[in-house]
């Protein structure tokens, strides 16, 4: 009787990544965990934090930012699950040290395993990425058990990779454009969390109804977000409201894992003209006017270098 209560009220539905209801942090169960020696787990929290199981080139641009804990004596909460999707899930983490007062949010990425991951039509957003070794690539191309496992580890390392350069290219103009990328552990991505002290997510795009100057000025961060990936030779691959969100005034572009290499992927000024695309229909039909997307396309490719 409760479950079905809950779904009338709307709380019993898991909420996915293009869901276009906000889903905010969902006080459910977590996950069943793996089995962890007690004697290894910390007095407080669900775990030691993992800052120090990543290398170097596995964690943020330097320098870290002033709000991140890196405190080797840090732990991290599990706070729940702040939404769904086909491929991964997002989580909450509050790392903390404790009987202190340094704390901080951190979205965790986790990808699904190979039995249970979604990415449909994957085929052309891996063209023009490689591996070294040939084995590899040719389990890969099959979609062997074993070429799976190599194509779940790519999306998560292509989006770290992209972020990591976006933000480094975004902090060089003034005007970072996604989330601080904090860590890659496998197929976990740890991430800025962009929202409330509470938990509460940032809106996205899409559950706005901005008007006049707030709609020019949001059509200005998009447009310079897409010149960043241009200038990085990326699109992002799947851009659209939904994966857009507004932070305190500030437009931040989500879920990179699908990001494409314009000039090494023979679709790649296919995926950046959609993506284009997508956005300026959105602004257009709330009253954006002279919004021309194929001139802007054609200056994206040109920041590329396909003129």
């Amino acid at each position: 009787m409760r479950d079905n209560e809950n779904e009338r009220a709307g709380r019993g539905r898991r909420g996915r990544f293009d869901d276009d209801e906000p889903r905010y942090l969902k006080r459910s169960p977590r996950r069943e965990p793996e089995p962890v020696d007690q004697d290894e787990l910390p007095e407080t929290g669900d775990r030691w934090s993992t800052w120090d199981l990543s290398t170097a080139g596995e964690r943020g641009p330097q320098p870290y930012p002033d709000w991140l804990v890196t405190e080797l004596a840090a732990v991290d909460f599990e706070l729940g699950v702040v939404k769904t999707g086909k491929e991964a899930d997002v989580d909450l983490i509050r790392r903390a040290v404790p009987g202190t007062d340094r704390e901080c949010l951190i979205a965790a990425k986790r990808y699904r395993s190979t039995e249970h991951r979604m990415f449909h039509r994957d085929a052309g957003y891996l063209e023009g990425r490689s591996v070294r070794r040939s084995r590899t690539n040719r389990a890969m191309n099959r979609r062997t058990t074993f070429g799976r496992q190599a194509i779940a580890g790519q999306w998560a390392a292509a989006e770290f990779a992209a972020l990591y350069r976006l933000w480094e290219v975004g902090v060089e103009l003034g005007a970072p454009i996604v989330p601080y990328p904090v860590q890659i552990l496998g197929t976990e991505l740890l991430l800025e969390f962009l929202g409330s002290p509470d938990g509460e997510a940032a809106p996205r795009l899409a559950q706005l109804r901005p008007t006049g100057r707030e709609l020019v000025d949001l059509w200005r961060q998009t447009v310079d977000g897409l010149r960043v990936l241009a200038r990085c030779g990326l699109a992002h691959g799947d851009l659209s409201p939904y994966n857009i969100l507004v932070h305190d005034g500030r437009l931040v572009l989500i879920d990179l894992p699908q990001v494409v290499d314009v000039v090494a992927n023979p679709r790649g000024s296919e995926y950046l003209a959609r993506d284009v695309g997508n956005v300026v229909a959105w602004f257009a039909a709330r009253g954006l006017p002279d919004v021309d997307g194929e001139e802007l396309t054609r200056d994206l490719l040109g920041e590329a270098g396909m003129r």
